[in-house]
């Protein structure tokens, strides 16, 4: 029997300003499998680095978690003092960041970096051992024994993020999210650093939260698919499923502005822009844009509900 490793309930997060809350994060649940990968897509601003950071309780100022619970392996980690989870994140949940170039630190060798996150949890290592697993976990990601010697600024791209991997890694966590860990590199690195993600997953049996805005490179790697509007879920589905029969408008629309080679030269996009956080429209947040709008899209908010086996939507069209 699958169980879940993870499981989102209700999350809230506001960031406040001076013109009103900025809804980041509004009402979001969903679960993740042992040893699934799960993609979380949508628009830039629609929500989704909020959601790593959230379940992370990275959330920083004037950001707030608002409401929710984040129940890893039976624990809910919002009710944990902040030492401990500060121990709970790399042990259990560790993150693959976005930006791999502003996560190192420009004036530590790779070495130096994996070793002092093993020491900060408590892991005591000879010299010997300490630099055995640093070989180890280099070699895990593809990278050289060499590059423990190296600084950031040495590296490229794609080895800087294979080694914000590695140390990710380090203490066999059981949940890892990657939050768009492809950004600013060519497509060959690309494959590669995917490549290299899952077969860490495999071996680590963890599962996965792939948070992504490129929607077919997120869907060649992940098992379920969840699309984010304005800060809300809209829709979960297994892959195939997504991308064969989309229940959510706004899936539709996005599958159908994706290239094919079928309509070379033609690019269909969205009509209308995302809506502003901090000031929603009423009902179903995407109903200025949707061309299958109802009477009550504009007054209610549509419920998240099962729509069918495995595949959940908040639309008034089920």
């Amino acid at each position: 029997m699958t169980t879940d490793v993870l499981r989102v309930r209700g999350l809230v997060v506001h960031y406040h300003t001076a013109l009103g809350a900025v809804k980041a994060a509004d009402n979001v649940s969903f679960t993740l499998k042992a040893e699934e990968r799960l993609g979380l897509v949508g628009e830039s601003g629609s929500g989704k680095s909020t959601m790593a950071l959230a379940i992370l309780r990275m959330i920083k100022p004037p950001g707030r978690i608002e409401a929710g619970e984040v129940w890893l392996e039976g624990i809910n980690v919002m009710t944990l003092p902040e030492e401990e989870m500060r121990q709970v994140r790399l042990a259990r949940i560790a993150m693959i960041p976005q930006g791999s170039m502003n996560s190192l630190n420009p004036v530590m060798r790779i070495k130096a970096q994996i070793v002092d996150a093993l020491t900060d949890h408590g892991v005591q290592l000879s010299a010997r051992q300490a630099e055995e697993r640093v070989r180890d976990l280099l070699q895990s990601v593809g990278l050289k024994p060499q590059v423990a010697g190296m600084y950031p600024h040495e590296l490229s791209g794609g080895m800087k993020q294979r080694a914000c991997i590695a140390i990710a890694i380090s203490l066999r966590p059981k949940v890892i999210i990657a939050d768009e860990p492809t950004s600013a590199l060519d497509v060959v690195v690309q494959k590669q650093v995917m490549e290299t993600l899952a077969r860490v997953q495999k071996e680590l049996e963890a599962s996965v939260l792939l948070v992504g805005h490129d929607m077919g490179l997120v869907a060649q790697f992940v098992d379920r698919l969840g699309v984010m509007y304005a800060g809300k879920l809209v829709e979960v589905s297994p892959v195939r499923d997504i991308f064969t029969k989309p229940l959510h408008p706004y899936t539709q629309m996005l599958i159908a502005s994706l290239p094919s080679l079928e309509h070379k030269g033609t690019f269909r996009g969205i009509p209308g822009l995302a809506p502003l956080l901090r000031d929603l429209p009423p009902g179903c947040a995407f109903h200025p844009r949707c061309p299958q709008a109802l009477d009550r899209c504009r007054t209610e908010a549509p419920q998240f509900k099962e729509a069918r086996p495995d595949s959940w939507a908040a639309c008034h069209l089920l």
